[in-house]
């Protein structure tokens, strides 16, 4: 009667773990069952599965706030950003953030959405409360005094179509006057008027295809004596 109570006694799970040494005593241990296994792995798969899910949310939740997508597909800022259809334009990644906290600086790119919808990249001319007027061969002036251009954008080229035809001033009131770089066949500001701040996607901020453009976007890092516009003399930014 001794031994069967003793062994009745050892098999109560809190005696167990108390006296693990005699659990190998007991003779009716058995090791784990295939389905155990099969339970302790489907568990296993389960916590991965969550914490996959997880990252994945975090990830979506962080692009969808900070960061925006778009492909280029017309011509008119080239040569910063290229393309002429969904194949072989430059995907370019658009940052959010910036402009929460500060304010669009002139020669910077703008990503916004035109009157169809569409996702587009034009380059900030004139600030708000400014006058933009452009003579004859793309000379810009800002509040009639010209404008200075940076080294690293020297490529630029306008042409006075549109509320800049015969230099006539562009006020931009409470927006942003922008341009296409290149502005022969490009829809801006000359045809829309100014974008006002509320319209503003983001800061295109890295082409990540096609691998042989894959970069910074050129022409977003200016010295900041050019930011403000600073005005030259007329011989000395164009003779």
């Amino acid at each position: 009667m001794l031994p069967i109570l003793q062994v009745t006694f050892l098999r109560w799970p809190w005696v167990r773990r108390i006296h693990p040494a005699k659990i190998g005593s007991d003779s009716n241990a058995r090791p784990p069952t295939m389905a155990r296994r099969c339970s302790r792995c489907f568990r296993w798969l389960g916590r991965q599965a969550v914490r996959c899910l997880a990252l994945i949310g975090l990830g979506t939740v962080v692009y969808c706030t900070c960061f925006n997508l778009s492909r280029v597909t017309s011509g008119s800022m080239s040569p910063t950003l290229q393309g002429t259809s969904w194949r072989d334009g430059d995907l370019v990644l658009t940052e959010r953030l910036s402009y929460r906290f500060r304010a669009p600086r002139r020669w910077e790119l703008v990503a916004f959405r035109n009157r169809e919808g569409v996702q587009v990249m034009k380059r900030v001319i004139g600030l708000p409360g400014e006058q933009v007027q452009m003579l004859r061969g793309g000379r810009l002036l800002i509040d009639g005094e010209p404008l200075a251009v940076p080294d690293e954008l020297a490529f630029l080229r306008y042409f006075p179509f549109g509320n800049l035809c015969n230099s006539q001033q562009a006020a931009c009131g409470a927006g942003y006057y922008l341009l296409g770089d290149d502005s022969r066949d490009s829809d801006d500001s000359r045809f829309n008027g100014p974008l006002l701040p509320h319209e503003i996607i983001g800061r295109p901020w890295l082409i990540l295809a096609p691998a042989a453009r894959r970069g910074w976007v050129h022409g977003q890092q200016i010295p900041a004596e050019f930011r403000n516009g600073p005005k030259v003399s007329y011989d000395e930014q164009f003779d």
